[in-house]
């Protein structure tokens, strides 16, 4: 049976996205308004501004393509099925976890148990090709040396025995981190053993690192996401996230992840079973944190103090302690199977810190 079958474009008919009012679902609405999609933008509440008032306002920034919004809830049953009906393909970017407070056990059910009612309004549409799944690197990474490049082959199941046991279904309701990757990784084999099963759609998976590049409303400031910590560095804050306040950032922009969640929709390479993660293009989009501070100093000379990691007294150019250097991994079979071109790294940072003043949550 040949993939281009299940391709889609915007003449077959109307695309829905859940979790539309995100950071990644709002640029995934955008991308497909560009490329003259009719989307069906899903959200718990229509009548929250706060949530959808920039989904609504795309209508009216001359793309091609046009957004209306859909009522729905991860945890109702059946509570897609209208969004979805005739809908040539879906593209599930929602989760009921982000960044609040939930036990383990609800990262996990959030993540996981849920989606069963999409994939089951899926299955009832009838209608949809083509079902992309935004999982995560979570689903991928695990122990391994420094520098150890992961690719889509890695899974974060493998070599448990470096987990110490920690990796394993009694340990979902204990640590948060695990759950959330286990739910990724389990759904991710659970939508393609559906597809394969029902025959009438083919399912995808976008797999991103540290998403950063420009919010398009206020509502994308998530507090402890990767683009909050650069407003917090631009405010003159330490780096929070990380051990001890360091990190390697291996960067990818929002819009790239957004366009490559379309070119799955898309793609006459990819089929059943493909997964893409979205990170780095290449070396240049890993970045220790204090390179990621000293690339935000050049690039906003006029900010008086931009926060970081701690630096050596007598050398303010080399940092207190070393980095543990993980994760590496790159955006290659995106570029190769679905023809992504991305922005470079310089680029997604500048337009990340300008859109936080443009929504009025840095300066004056």
């Amino acid at each position: 049976m040949s993939a281009h079958k299940y391709a889609v474009s915007p003449a077959d008919g109307p695309v829905a996205v859940t979790g539309a009012s995100g950071y990644i679902g709002s640029w995934i609405v955008h991308d497909c308004m560009e490329q003259g999609y009719e989307v069906r933008a899903c959200v718990r509440d229509a009548s929250n501004p706060a949530k959808t008032a920039h989904l609504l306002d795309l209508n009216n920034d001359g793309l091609r393509g046009h957004v209306s919004l859909y009522e729905a809830d991860l945890f109702k049953p059946n509570s897609y099925d209208e969004a979805f009906k005739g809908c040539s393909a879906v593209i599930h970017a929602g989760a009921t976890v982000g960044f609040n407070r939930e036990t383990p056990q609800q990262v996990y059910d959030g993540c996981f148990k849920e989606n069963a009612h999409v994939i089951e309004s899926v299955k009832r549409s009838g209608s949809v090709k083509r079902f992309v799944f935004t999982s995560s690197f979570a689903a991928v990474g695990h122990p391994r040396p420094e520098g150890y490049v992961f690719t889509e082959k890695d899974w974060c199941g493998d070599n448990v025995d470096a987990y110490k046991g920690r990796w394993s279904d009694e340990q979902i309701a204990k640590d948060r981190d695990i759950a959330y990757a286990m739910a990724k990784a389990n759904t991710e084999k659970l939508i393609y053993a559906e597809a394969e099963a029902n025959g009438g759609f083919e399912a995808l998976a976008i797999l991103p690192l540290h998403v950063i590049g420009p919010l398009i409303a206020s509502n994308n400031d998530q507090g402890w996401s990767w683009q909050n910590h650069i407003k917090r560095m631009m405010q003159g804050q330490p780096y929070k996230g990380g051990r001890e306040g360091r990190m390697l950032w291996n960067c990818v922009d929002v819009r790239d992840v957004a366009r490559a969640h379309r070119l799955c929709m898309e793609t006459t390479q990819g089929a059943n079973g493909s997964r893409y993660i979205l990170a780095a293009a290449d070396r240049s989009g890993e970045l220790f944190t204090w390179q990621l501070q000293a690339l935000l100093e050049s690039l906003f000379p006029m900010v008086d103090e931009i926060g970081g990691e701690p630096m050596q007294a007598d050398n303010d150019e080399v940092p207190a302690k070393p980095t543990y250097d993980a994760p590496r991994a790159y955006c290659l079979l995106a570029k190769q199977e679905l023809g992504l071109e991305t922005f470079d790294l310089e680029t997604t940072v500048r337009d990340t810190v300008d859109s936080y003043y443009a929504v009025g949550l840095l300066g004056e």
